[in-house]
């Protein structure tokens, strides 16, 4: 059981008449200052919270479906991995800036084997790409016919030689035009599985520290098979949960319906 202390509710009245007396007897100019603070205060909590504990992402692309689905907005854990100092310091919303060296934070543990992992893009380090570590370092990978092997061994989902996508999520895109026997033609656009060229490769060993990233939709998505192995300095943080998910299929005007309501609270894995 816990026991209160006597509270003196007249000295914390008192203490509250003056602090509410001060303020209105504060200048205009006084009063702007104040405010001024309060908002930089908050800014700079606000960008301490982004930087180092957590922050929010969207996802753009379809590379990780059904994982992870266009329109889901999550909150990414930054300090599991060791938070760490900014990297890029530019003018918000252009490309103007350069790098800074950073320092980071001792990590709570590294990426393993299967984590979903937010990232610098090895090439753009200014972009932030989400993948599956599908292996770490010391481990191997292969690809041979779309079948991923890591030390070896068979890995997931064998993946049909072509398949369609959507054409707004994949770069690879065919255009055909087909005249039909009443003389009209149309435009097919057909995107093929194996155009990316990245379905087969002969197996590599992971250096030490590094990751092969890759999406969960294999067959379209731009990843280690690519670009590379991720070095330890790129890694960013891990996804923890979905906190809004919107559908870009669905019309402006059909406000509830854009929202996945289902994939609300959804912990990412």
């Amino acid at each position: 059981m816990f026991k209160c202390k006597n509270v003196n509710v007249k000295k914390l009245n008192d203490a509250f008449i003056w602090n509410k007396q001060e303020v209105e007897s504060l200048s205009p100019k006084d009063k702007f200052i104040e405010n001024v603070k309060a908002v930089l205060i908050a800014l700079l909590a606000a960008l301490i919270l982004r930087q180092f504990v957590i922050a929010s992402y969207n996802v753009p692309t379809g590379s990780m479906k059904d994982t992870i689905l266009i329109g889901d907005f999550m909150f990414v854990n930054k300090f599991i991995y060791g938070a760490r100092t900014p990297t890029w310091i530019g003018i918000p919303f252009t490309d103007k800036g350069f790098y800074v060296p950073f320092v980071r934070f001792p990590a709570i543990t590294k990426p393993r084997q299967y984590d979903i992992v937010v990232f610098e893009y090895p090439r753009e380090r200014r972009l932030d790409y989400i993948k599956r570590c599908v292996a770490v370092g010391g481990q191997t990978v292969a690809v041979k016919d779309g079948n991923l092997f890591v030390d070896g061994k068979p890995e997931g989902e064998i993946v049909p030689l072509y398949r369609r996508f959507d054409p707004e999520e994949n770069r690879q895109i065919q255009y055909f035009k087909v005249v039909t026997a009443n003389g009209k033609s149309y435009t097919i656009r057909h995107a093929l599985y194996n155009s990316l060229g990245i379905n087969n490769f002969k197996e590599v060993l992971v250096p030490p520290d590094h990751y092969f990233m890759m999406g969960d939709n294999r067959d379209n998505s731009q990843d280690s098979r690519v670009w590379g192995f991720v070095p330890p300095e790129n890694i960013v943080g891990k996804p923890l949960m979905i906190w809004l998910s919107w559908d870009k299929t669905v019309p402006g005007y059909r406000f509830f319906k854009k929202i996945r309501w289902e994939r609300l609270g959804m912990v990412i894995r």
